[in-house]
C-alpha cells in the first residue's frame, strides 16, 4: 500500500501483478490463506515441529515396548546364572590361560538404537584378539548378532568362523542355544572359548564381562600341574566313564550353559539400554519442540508486527 501511494504521487499509475486478495497476510487464518512469501518461514518451522512430535511419539512407544519386554527377560536371565555358577565353582574361570587356539564367541543384538552395548562388546573381542597374539597362535571369531557381525566384518572377515544372526526373533530357550552351542563345537577346534557379553545389572547400567570355557584337554592339563583345577582328582567317578569322558561331557553342557546366560543376559542389557535411549530421545524432542514453539510464537508476531506497520504507513501516505 505504501508503494502504491509512492506511485500516485509521481503520477503513475500502480498496476498490481496479482489481485490483492490472493496476498497472504498472517492475520487471515492460515489454513484458508493462499500461500504468500511472508508466511515461508512459520510454515517452515511449523512443519519441524510437527515432525518432532511424531519422532517423539515414536520414541515414546519404543520406550514402552522395551519395558515391556524387559520385564519379560530380566526373570529368565536372573534364573539363568544358577546354570554356570556350579561350573565356575568345579572348573574354575580363567581368562589368563595361555592356549594356542581361542574362539572369541561375540554375542551382540539383531537391531540398534540401544546405546553402546554392541560397540563394547565388539571392542573387548578385538581387545582380546589383540592380545592373543602370536606364533603358532591362532584366533577365531564365532558372532552371535547382527551388529557385532557388521562391525567386524570390516577388518577380521578371514577370521569368521560363524555368525549367526535374527536370534532374538522369537523367545530362546535353553533347548534352542544348546542347539545352536552343539554347532559351534563340530564346526570349530578350540582350546578356550571366550564368550563376551554384556551382563545386565539395571536399566541403566550393564557390565562387560568375557567367560571363558576350556577344552577338555586344557582342563586335565591344567588340573595336572596342580593349578586351581588340581583339585578335581578328589572326586569319585561312577559308571564306569572315564576321566576323559567326563570332562569333554562337562565342557559341552559348560559352554551351552554360558552361551545361554550370556544371550539372556545380553538381551536384557539391549532393551535396558534401549528403554535408557529412547527415554533420552523424548526428552530431548520435547526440549526441541519448546524451542521451536517459542521461535514460531517470535515468527509470527514479527510478521503481524511488519503488517501493521505496513498497514499505518500505507494509511498515513494518503493522508498526506
Amino acid at each position: 500500500m505504501a508503494m502504491a501511494a509512492a506511485f500516485r504521487r509521481e503520477g503513475r499509475r500502480f498496476v498490481s501483478p496479482q489481485p490483492i486478495t490472493d496476498v497472504r497476510s498472517s492475520l487471515i487464518p492460515e489454513d484458508h490463506a493462499p500461500l504468500g512469501v511472508r508466511s515461508i518461514s512459520t510454515q517452515v518451522v511449523r512443519n519441524r515441529m510437527k515432525s518432532v512430535k511424531n519422532i517423539q511419539k515414536i520414541t515414546k512407544a519404543m520406550k514402552m515396548v522395551a519395558a515391556s519386554k524387559l520385564r519379560l527377560i530380566q526373570t529368565r536371565a536372573e534364573n539363568s546364572r544358577g546354570l554356570w555358577q556350579p561350573f565356575t565353582a568345579l572348573l574354575g574361570d580363567s581368562p589368563s590361560v595361555d592356549v594356542k587356539k581361542n574362539v572369541i564367541v561375540t554375542v551382540s543384538s539383531d537391531k540398534g538404537l540401544c546405546g553402546g552395548i554392541n560397540s563394547t562388546a565388539v571392542k573387548i573381542s578385538r581387545a582380546f584378539n589383540k592380545l592373543t597374539l602370536g606364533p603358532e597362535k591362532e584366533t577365531k571369531y564365532v558372532i552371535l548378532g547382527e551388529k557385532a557381525k557388521a562391525q567386524l566384518i570390516r577388518d577380521s572377515k578371514k577370521n569368521i568362523a560363524i555368525c549367526m544372526t535374527e536370534l532374538q526373533r522369537n523367545p530362546l530357550n535353553y533347548t534352542q542355544v544348546s542347539v545352536l552351542a552343539d554347532d559351534v563345537l563340530k564346526n570349530v577346534e578350540y582350546d578356550a572359548l571366550r564368550i563376551v557379553f554384556n551382563k545386565f545389572q539395571s536399566v541403566v547400567s550393564f557390565l562387560p564381562t568375557m567367560a571363558t570355557v576350556l577344552s577338555p584337554e586344557v582342563v586335565e592339563r591344567e588340573a595336572e600341574s596342580g593349578g586351581r583345577l588340581g583339585d578335581l582328582d578328589s572326586y569319585e567317578i561312577e559308571g564306569g566313564e572315564t576321566k576323559g569322558e567326563i570332562l569333554q561331557n562337562l565342557a559341552e553342557f559348560q559352554f551351552s550353559c554360558v552361551l545361554f546366560n550370556a544371550v539372556m543376559e545380553s538381551a536384557c542389557s539391549e532393551q535396558g539400554a534401549r528403554m535408557s535411549a529412547m527415554d533420552s530421545s523424548s526428552r530431548n524432542a520435547g526440549d526441541m519442540l519448546d524451542r521451536l514453539t517459542l521461535t514460531y510464537n517470535r515468527t509470527r508476531q514479527a510478521s503481524i508486527t511488519t503488517e501493521l506497520t505496513e498497514i499505518i504507513s500505507g494509511a498515513a501516505a494518503l493522508e498526506g
